[in-house]
């Protein structure tokens, strides 16, 4: 049985408690949410409050305000939308919080799983009018897979809305969660007037401003018991609020911090983000009841964030985040020891030794010199081709961190250069695109076919790819639709799918690692080969090969 890698390697003791004190003090998260629940603004709103900005600018409508901190791409700001992955490091209250903000579009949910794997916890965002939508549980489960502990933010309390009842009883009847709201709101809509902190038992009173919620807001805390609180809410909002705490105190959960860890019970929290309606009750309560930086699996077994050796993995690559410099930045989630600036790392992958030059701490677009780091952070480090996604680096006893896998895709398309003189840097293009995992590229097993076929989830990404070959790369391209809408790799590779014969009704075609893919037009005839094939083995999850 493969054991947990916590101190075996030499150590002295003092650098030992200062890797203990570093650990403790981070915290790993991203957001989850469907598009248009308010996950930009409530990014921005966390780095108000967390100081990382004086001033949060206006994501939709407000042309006159600047586009949102995390969304660098022109494409992004145009549309008010994520659409890339970025890293968001700040400093709160002694701990060092690293937020991994993922897309906020649907089409982008396999950019949001690589993230996810680099997460130590989840904040689930849901629109309190609309309560749990398709995204959300889709993101969710991935969530469950990784066992990550969920954090439930209520949004949009200031408008019209499903109860609070009803939204944290459709949670746990769909999502087989315990809830257990830790800020109750007080009125919903035009009568929204704060939250109850049931931790502290306190109420917090918040006050309408004009600043767009650019500011932060006004904050009037009293005691449940204050006499002067009827007259404050209004005895109509006071005497519905106190019902509905009588029925949670009284048939609710306790709070129970291992089941949270466990991603068995979800702390709630109610507000309005873009007013800044309990954002900042939030942030403290996450920050005390998050969980600090885990073990990872990995061929040497659990390796402790307090291992000694330096550890971790690439889960995103990004090209031309600077498009003057053409620089490519690979994504690193520190799992143990510490990071120095110019150490020297085993890549297992290529077998060779790599130095880590010029590391950077990542905000947004903006980037400044790193040179420490522990687990749970996140550096870019320049990425001259030696990186792809899901590579382990190292020092000491080799391990490797299990690979990132890819999921099926939904559209498929011939990717065509409309300048032939332009195909050098159509290749180049595409294949930094590939290695980002912008988008899936298959490739025809028909050597005259030599453009390749574009898998996605979504129409978006398609738009991406061409705006970015454009912006970046100079080069003009069409798209020539497939008609597929299901890929399955072949699990037992080459040999499995000659043995099978012949198939009917799809398409075989080979990914980035030249291994069989299946290409089929509808469920209905992925169940005709499956059924004609019972011993093909075919799995919508694509693993790269391991080491």
């Amino acid at each position: 049985m493969q054991t947990s890698l916590s101190s075996t390697a030499p150590s002295s003791d003092k650098a030992l408690d200062d890797l203990l004190k570093e650990v403790d003090r981070r915290r790993n998260f991203a957001i989850i949410s469907h598009p248009d629940a308010g996950k930009t603004t409530l990014t921005e709103k966390l780095l108000l409050y967390g100081g990382a900005i004086q001033e949060a600018g206006a994501v939709k409508a407000r042309r006159t305000q600047r586009s949102a901190t995390s969304d660098w791409m022109a494409m992004e700001q145009q549309r008010g939308i994520s659409i890339t992955s970025t890293v968001l490091q700040f400093d709160y209250r002694g701990k060092i919080l690293n937020l991994l903000d993922t897309p906020g579009h649907q089409d982008f949910s396999e950019d949001t799983y690589r993230t996810l794997a680099a997460a130590d916890n989840a904040v689930m965002l849901i629109d309190a009018a609309k309560g749990l939508e398709t995204q959300t549980r889709k993101l969710f489960e991935v969530c469950r897979l990784r066992h990550l502990p969920i954090f439930t933010f209520i949004n949009k309390l200031d408008r019209p809305s499903l109860t609070p009842l009803e939204l944290m009883d459709e949670i746990e009847q769909e999502l087989g969660m315990t809830t257990y709201a830790v800020n109750y709101p007080i009125g919903t809509g035009d009568r929204f007037r704060g939250v109850y902190n049931r931790l502290t038992q306190t109420i917090h009173l918040f006050e309408r401003t004009g600043t767009h919620g650019s500011k932060k807001a006004a904050d009037q805390t009293m005691a449940l018991d204050d006499p002067a609180l009827e007259a404050l809410l209004g005895s109509d909002v006071y005497a519905e609020f106190q019902d509905e705490l009588e029925l949670i105190e009284e048939a609710g959960a306790e709070f129970d911090l291992a089941a949270v860890h466990s991603g068995e019970m979800t702390p709630v929290f109610f507000g309005s983000a873009m007013n800044n309606f309990g954002v900042e009750l939030f942030l403290q309560a996450f920050l005390q009841y998050a969980a600090k930086p885990e073990a990872h699996d990995s061929n040497q077994g659990k390796i402790e964030p307090t291992y000694p050796e330096f550890s971790g993995f690439v889960f995103k690559l990004q090209a031309n985040m600077d498009p003057k410099h053409r620089d490519r930045i690979a994504f690193l989630r520190v799992c143990s020891g510490k990071f120095e600036k110019d150490m020297v790392v085993k890549h297992p992958r290529t077998g060779k030794t790599v130095r880590l030059s010029r590391p950077q701490k990542l905000f947004a677009q903006e980037r400044e010199s790193v040179d420490i780091a522990y687990a749970g952070d996140v550096i870019g480090l320049n990425n001259p081709g030696a990186f792809t996604i899901g590579d382990t680096v190292h020092t000491g006893e080799k391990l490797v961190y299990p690979p990132i896998p890819s999921f099926s895709p939904e559209l498929f398309a011939y990717l065509k250069s409309t300048d032939p003189s332009q195909y050098k840097n159509f290749k180049k293009g595409v294949a930094e695109l590939q290695e980002e995992g912008a988008v899936q590229i298959l490739q025809s097993l028909d050597e005259s076919k030599r453009d390749p076929i574009l898998a996605a989830v979504g129409q978006l990404q398609f738009e991406v790819v061409q705006y970015r070959l454009q912006e970046e790369y100079g080069v003009e391209t069409r798209l020539e639709p497939l008609g597929f809408s299901l890929a399955r790799w072949v699990v037992e590779g080459w040999d499995a799918l000659e043995k099978a014969g012949r198939l009917f009704n799809t398409v075989v075609v080979k990914d980035r690692w030249d291994a069989p893919v299946l290409l089929f037009k509808n469920q209905w005839n992925l169940e005709q080969v499956a059924g004609d094939c019972p011993d093909l083995k075919l799995s919508a999850i694509a693993i790269p090969p391991s080491l």
